[in-house]
């Protein structure tokens, strides 16, 4: 076992071709790290409502609505921001999400919808699009604020307590089912099939 112990040892201080094995070990465990940083703290710099409204198709379009809302300004003080609701909290569905959305900065860098008309024009299909993704994960960025568990159907409108009690109890349905256009104008959806 000694010999065993003492060729490892050899083996992690003999040169490769310039650097021992050891050397070149220790040196990509700090370089992992120093990317790992990077790439976290870039992430987290892209995660904010500076980053997502810093192109003016999304400050002069879904942030403009977005201001009037109970989401922005409320009594209690909390306020969501574009993360919030468009980006999953957990680190796996949120590298996810970013993935996804790398399609958003190329649609900003090629003028997709860098006017007013073209964002009206894109509206319905951007909408079904995140509607689409919500459904598909029980509206997971809702339940971050919004627990089911800890709803309090007294202090709602009988109407909607019956509502949350058999649609989101049962599974059957999800926030977005619902509640679309909570935060943002609805597009036009004449003769858009309702469901």
């Amino acid at each position: 076992m000694r010999s065993f112990v003492q060729r490892g040892w050899r083996t992690l201080r003999s040169p490769s071709v310039h650097f021992s094995l050891g050397f070149l070990t220790l040196g990509g465990f700090v370089a992992g790290i120093i990317f790992w940083g990077g790439f976290n703290t870039a992430l987290e710099l892209t995660n904010t409502e500076e980053f997502c409204i810093s192109c003016h198709e999304m400050y002069d379009n879904v942030y403009v609505e977005l201001r009037p809302t109970i989401h922005y300004t409320n009594r209690s003080g909390v306020r969501a921001t574009c993360p919030d609701c468009h980006v999953p909290h957990d680190w796996t569905d949120k590298i996810a999400r970013k993935m996804q959305a790398s399609k958003e900065v190329w649609g900003t860098i090629f003028g997709t919808i860098n006017t007013r008309e073209k964002f009206l024009d894109q509206r319905l299909r951007l909408a079904q699009h995140e509607w689409a993704r919500l459904k598909a994960n029980d509206s997971l960025e809702c339940r971050n604020c919004h627990n089911f568990e800890y709803m309090d159907f007294t202090r709602q409108s009988p109407r909607a307590a019956e509502i949350h009690d058999r649609w989101l109890g049962s599974g059957e349905r999800t926030c977005i089912d619902c509640h679309k256009g909570v935060a943002h104008e609805l597009p036009d959806m004449a003769g858009i099939p309702q469901g």
